[in-house]
């Protein structure tokens, strides 16, 4: 499908499922339709839920430097000067109330605080991050992570029983209005920011900021917290692998991330083809 608006100024794009492949790269392919855009005066700007350490492992590995949107939108990080600029985090006393009425709804739940720098954990949160870069610490109870003087840009929740999808229906009758809740595919892994923290939302303050108008954005996404970018973006492009939701939110296709489905699209807008 061609892009039905003039060559985009900035390019949106999730790392996980939608940029990397399975094993964590980017293709070769992928990183020559990335810099053949860049080259044509696009701007890229990573859009995901991996907080600042992820992305600098991946400038590190690939090159590609630029602004990342982190942490579902919690966090801006200039990637290049390895600063967060901007960030949204959630009210600690919040964060405990939510925690409250989440552990009524879903018993068995563990809790985590992402600060941006770190992951802490509580004895109950069971889940530890494959390629965590030494980030994740334990502290001695969940009491003890609403003490901590460290800013909340995501609290985690997991469990056991329950999956993702799950958990963000409990989260959202239990304690909507109080917190944004979603997920990017993590196994049974909820995911929590400030109320009105999206990725969309602070992409679109960025963009502004940039002069740029939702229909110069070109997006691509494959899970949940993917859908508010996907659908601001005059662009939006779901992800051939994309989570059921995604695919019925955004009508816009591509191949999956292990076919190059991103850069299908960019070398149809940058290159012509």
């Amino acid at each position: 499908m061609r892009h039905p608006h003039p060559r985009p100024r900035l390019i949106a794009t999730d790392l996980d499922g939608t940029l990397l492949r399975r094993d964590g790269t980017v293709s070769e392919r992928t990183l020559r339709a990335l810099r053949t855009a860049v080259g044509a005066g696009a701007e890229l700007v990573f859009v995901t839920a991996r907080p600042p350490r992820y992305v600098e492992a991946l400038a590190a590995a690939t090159g590609l430097v630029g602004t990342a949107v982190c942490s579902n939108g919690a966090q801006v990080y200039d990637v290049r000067a390895r600063t967060v600029v901007r960030s949204l985090a959630l009210v600690p006393a919040t964060a405990r109330k939510v925690a409250t009425a989440l552990a009524e709804a879903a018993p068995g739940l563990g809790f985590a605080v992402e600060t941006g720098l770190r992951v802490l954990y509580e004895p109950a949160y069971l889940l530890r991050f494959g390629g965590g870069l030494g980030a994740e610490s334990p502290v001695a109870s969940l009491g003890d992570l609403w003490l901590l003087d460290v800013p909340i840009v995501k609290l985690l929740a997991h469990s056991n029983r329950f999956d993702a999808d799950v958990l963000v229906a409990l989260a959202e009758e239990a304690a909507g209005g109080e917190a944004q809740f979603t997920h990017s595919g993590g196994r049974g892994l909820l995911e929590i920011s400030a109320q009105g923290v999206t990725k969309a939302a602070t992409l679109s303050t960025l963009c502004a900021e940039r002069g740029i108008a939702a229909e110069e954005v070109v997006a691509f996404g494959d899970m949940p917290n993917d859908v508010t970018t996907l659908r601001w973006a005059g662009g939006g492009y779901a992800m051939g692998n994309a989570h059921p939701v995604v695919l019925a939110a955004v009508p816009r296709r591509t191949a999956s991330n292990e076919e190059d489905g991103v850069a299908r699209v960019l070398e149809r807008l940058f290159d012509g083809d």
